[in-house]
């Protein structure tokens, strides 16, 4: 698909904390170097919305990370992004698809070496973690949230977005942010289920205002109130909305901002 597409095809690879995710990673990038496409291979694990940021950074036609997102532990896959940084249209999708053999002769024996590909300049290791953490600073008033008080809790589910909240908020409070490729056996789905232990953290302590969860390759989220009541991500949506119509914009006519109501 990326060589029909595409005059200079090449393609952005990372894996989230599955068991097998560098090899699967380092196996993707061999089999697209043998076909001529150059390969951006992320350095460590990292989340989907880092994909989705490197393949628009990188101006490749195609973003792969391997991950199951937030099913079991023993399932691992595929998730494609476009050249854009969303989700790959389903029309491309289908492209791929299409062209799946039942079986594969490709001879991973006689394949060039990752070390002799990055020589020759067909693949580039990127640190895509530095990149996104580069861009949410640009791009988000973070001392606004350092600053305004709140006391923030966060649990990764042992995901891929552990070093990022560490790495922006170095006082949160943290859960399961750790590398545990088994996931402690629980599929990191972040819904109230699956989040009792982290509930139970923010009821207990008295002091946490607000906690969010994220999945497996943190592109989704679960948040919780400072009585650890669990907020779905549908609800999330609708009062970002409503801070949007009816806070934010009475902020900027001088009435009133978030935190005074919080």
């Amino acid at each position: 698909m990326a060589k029909k597409n595409f005059d200079n095809p090449s393609v952005v690879v990372g894996h989230d904390c599955r068991f097998g995710g560098e090899l699967f990673a380092e196996t993707v990038s061999k089999v697209m170097i043998a076909n001529g496409i150059k390969v951006h291979l992320a350095k460590g694990f990292v989340s989907t919305p880092m994909i989705s940021l490197g393949a628009i950074n990188h101006k490749a036609s195609l973003g792969i990370i391997l991950t199951a997102s937030h099913n079991p532990p023993t399932y691992n896959g595929y998730k494609l992004k476009g050249f854009y940084g969303g989700p790959l249209s389903p029309e491309k999708t289908q492209e791929i698809e299409d062209i799946i053999p039942d079986s594969s002769a490709f001879n991973f024996d006689a394949a060039q070496s990752l070390e002799d590909a990055e020589k020759n300049g067909m693949l580039n290791i990127v640190a895509l973690e530095d990149e996104y953490i580069a861009h949410v600073e640009k791009n988000f008033d973070l001392d606004a949230i350092r600053n305004s008080g709140l006391n923030l809790a966060y649990d990764a589910m042992y995901g891929a977005g552990q070093n990022v909240i560490r790495r922006l908020f170095d006082d949160i409070t943290l859960l399961h942010c750790d590398y545990n490729p088994s996931f402690d056996g629980q599929a990191p789905e972040p819904i109230h289920k699956n989040l009792q232990e982290f509930s139970d953290l923010i009821s207990m302590s008295g002091d946490i205002d607000c906690g969010l969860a994220t999945d497996g390759d943190a592109d989704r989220i679960g948040l919780y109130d400072n009585k650890g009541e669990f907020v779905d991500s549908h609800h999330i949506l609708l009062l970002l909305i409503h801070y949007l119509s009816k806070i934010q914009r009475h902020d900027r006519q001088g009435y009133y901002g978030l935190f005074y109501h919080r």
